[in-house]
């Protein structure tokens, strides 16, 4: 991974190359502009600062710069919730070691309220509890996972669900893990479990850069991302474009070798006790193809479980 300053430079130009002067509300002046989107006068111009200033902010120096400044900046590069989100991380791991007084961060909304995620242990692994509640969830597939999208906690259907994904090689060990972002960008099976795949590869990606942003210092973390940009072009063309999203509630599609095509409604839930861990929840529509093909994946799920008990 690049050096936190290079991340911040790289991502505030990538930011303001996405906007015109029309977008900003900036009169067109004419003539060959040799930046796409907006100059960086153009930013300091709309984020109420100098052109220097804006220019020692883009080279990735964000020491010491206040909330109001950086909300400045986040509207005059119309960054959405997800972006403004990871500004705030960044800003924070620079402030780390110089404003001990604010161990919490700017305590926007939204923020992840860490001082650059080094310092709070990530949890690993779901506790009883977390287990059970998702086992009371019998009839949708549920799952928790890591923000490095590590899978450590399922129910009986989620287990089912994700088959392809427990019993990929790109698991490292039968007690590891198996983790979504290397199965989807290093195992071949990914482009036909996931029936959209290209928009799924960009939200993992993203996933991971924002998760990055909250905790510069996980080692776990920063080595997956090495080797996922080590050994995938796919993801290392994704990883340079340098978006970010918050991922909450949406549809996903699934292409199960099993029982088929599966479309579900989805609900990621961060749990506030288990800092780290996300418990997603997936529901088909009442009376679809879908929650007919869950039953039979269901059906099958109770067979190879017993099956697996037999052959212990």
């Amino acid at each position: 991974m690049p050096a936190k300053s290079d991340e911040v430079r790289e991502f505030l130009a990538t930011r303001r190359a996405k906007i015109t002067p029309e977008q900003a509300g900036l009169s067109h002046y004419g003539g060959n502009r040799r930046v796409p989107g907006l100059r960086r006068e153009e930013a300091a111009l709309l984020a109420g600062v100098s052109v220097d200033y804006y220019t020692r902010l883009e080279k990735g120096n964000l020491a010491g710069v206040s909330d109001s400044v950086l909300d400045s900046v986040a509207t005059a590069l119309q960054l959405d919730e997800a972006e403004r989100i990871y500004l705030y991380d960044l800003a924070r791991t620079a402030n780390a070691s110089g404003r001990p007084g604010k161990p919490g961060g700017s305590g926007k909304p939204g923020g992840s309220g860490n001082s650059g995620g080094s310092r709070r242990r990530r949890v690993r692994e779901v506790r009883p509890t977390v287990q059970r509640i998702l086992d009371s969830m019998g009839g949708i597939p549920a799952f928790v996972r890591t923000e490095r999208l590590d899978i450590v906690g399922t129910n009986a259907l989620g287990r089912a669900l994700y088959s392809p994904i427990f019993d990929s090689p790109t698991r490292t060990s039968a007690v590891s893990p198996p983790n979504i972002a290397r199965f989807k960008f290093l195992d071949p099976a990914a482009a036909d479990f996931f029936a959209d795949f290209d928009a799924s590869a960009d939200t993992t990606t993203q996933l991971l850069r924002a998760a990055a942003g909250r905790n510069p210092h996980d080692r776990d973390l920063t080595d997956l991302i090495g080797e996922l940009c080590t050994r995938s072009e796919d993801f290392r063309t994704r990883w340079a474009a340098h978006d970010v999203r918050v991922h909450r509630t949406g549809t996903k599609r699934f292409r199960h070798p099993v029982v088929g095509l599966l479309t579900f409604g989805f609900e990621a839930m961060e749990l506030s006790a288990d800092s780290g861990l996300t418990l997603t929840a997936y529901s088909p529509e009442p009376d679809s193809p879908s929650e007919e093909a869950l039953k039979l994946l269901a059906s099958w799920a109770a067979t190879s479980d017993r099956t697996d008990k037999v052959s212990r």
